[in-house]
């Protein structure tokens, strides 16, 4: 059997506000200040606003390092943070995306909104298509995610989908036994390649 995988960036998609509820900016502090105690580099979205200020703060506090990634354009709506490690600013949000993805070497999203939805269901999508072999992640926090994650399902119950896709989304409301899984996560091996695939 081979070993779990070490970290040594882990990108976090969360939304750029705080939410209703005080779990939600509790969570993202505590997901910063464990990779900053595991020595794992926080890769996010660069902005200072939010849950995405929230967990870099920690991450910082804590004596992490942390890369942002901001476009542009987000700069000034978004308050790209002054107090990274490193702040990449990059010509759009495609090249947002592709840079954090190519940093990382695992993806957890916490609660957000469509940004935050966007950017993990690319990263699963890429995963179901063999483009990269990490881990994906949701830090369910109070249940938020309960109902994407039933939608996962039925996508594959109802036939859009593999159902062995839906392995592909790893969950959990723990952050620690959610960093577990992600270590212990194997790939699918992938049968054909995407050119001869009529169905993903």
């Amino acid at each position: 059997m081979s070993a779990d995988r070490t970290f040594r960036r882990i990108c976090v998609f969360c939304g750029s506000r705080f939410g209703e509820r005080p779990a939600y900016r509790e969570a993202a502090q505590g997901l910063g200040r464990l990779l900053a105690g595991r020595g794992i580099e926080l890769v996010y979205g660069g902005g200072n606003v939010g849950l995405m200020g929230a967990v870099a703060d920690a991450c910082m506090a804590a004596g992490g390092q942390v890369t942002g990634v901001i476009p542009q354009a987000l700069m000034d709506w978004e308050v790209g943070h002054g107090g990274l490690t490193r702040l990449e600013v990059v010509d759009s949000m495609h090249t947002r995306k592709a840079r954090m993805a190519e940093l990382a070497d695992g993806f957890i999203a916490l609660p957000g909104g469509l940004g935050t939805f966007e950017e993990l269901f690319e990263m699963l999508t890429w995963a179901q298509l063999g483009f990269h072999g990490k881990p994906v992640a949701l830090l369910d926090v109070d249940d938020y995610y309960a109902p994407l994650v039933e939608m996962v399902k039925r996508g594959a119950s109802e036939g859009f989908m593999k159902p062995e896709n839906c392995a592909l989304l790893l969950h959990g409301r723990d952050a620690e036994s959610l960093l577990a899984d992600m270590a212990a996560y194997r790939a699918p091996v992938q049968a054909r390649r995407i050119r001869d695939q009529t169905q993903l």
